[in-house]
């Protein structure tokens, strides 16, 4: 399974795009701003392995639906000097430290129906990320998109 992620919008305090799994549009995306894809900065683009992995960080959490996730996080992987770098919840830019957030619906600096979009990536993603058939590109959107010619 290929997860490619489009980015289309960069501001100074965020980067959103469009995520789609397998060449089919699926959900919004938000980052850090791109800055030098070192840490404090949206990742550098690329093909990069995902796989479930437990996060610490949520299975410190009180949250039953947080819990439900915790042990099998999707982790992004051989990021260059970037670690602990994950695919999850969240709605702005201070929800996440270098992790690519997922919704259903986007604004300026902002994506909505995070959860749900999460739960519905987990399902679609599970068993390629378990059988380490999972992959995500990360890239900028082409000027040709962005005119509409083919």
């Amino acid at each position: 399974m290929n997860l490619t992620l489009v980015r289309q919008t960069l501001t100074p305090d965020s980067t959103t795009g469009q995520l789609y799994i397998d060449g089919q549009p699926f959900c919004y995306t938000l980052e850090l701003p791109v800055i030098d894809g070192l840490p404090g900065s949206a990742i550098p683009e690329g093909t990069y392995p995902v796989v479930l992995a437990p996060s610490p960080k949520f299975m410190a959490s009180t949250d039953d639906w947080v819990l439900r996730y915790a042990q099998l996080i999707p982790h992004i992987y051989q990021i260059p000097d970037r670690t602990n770098i994950l695919i999850h919840w969240g709605n702005t830019a201070s929800d996440t430290e270098g992790c690519i957030l997922v919704g259903q619906s986007l604004g300026t600096n902002y994506i909505g129906n995070s959860r749900l979009a999460f739960e519905h990536l987990w399902d679609r993603i599970e068993g390629p990320a378990r059988s380490n058939d999972c992959t995500l590109t990360v890239q900028k959107q082409k000027l040709v998109d962005l005119i509409g010619v083919p």
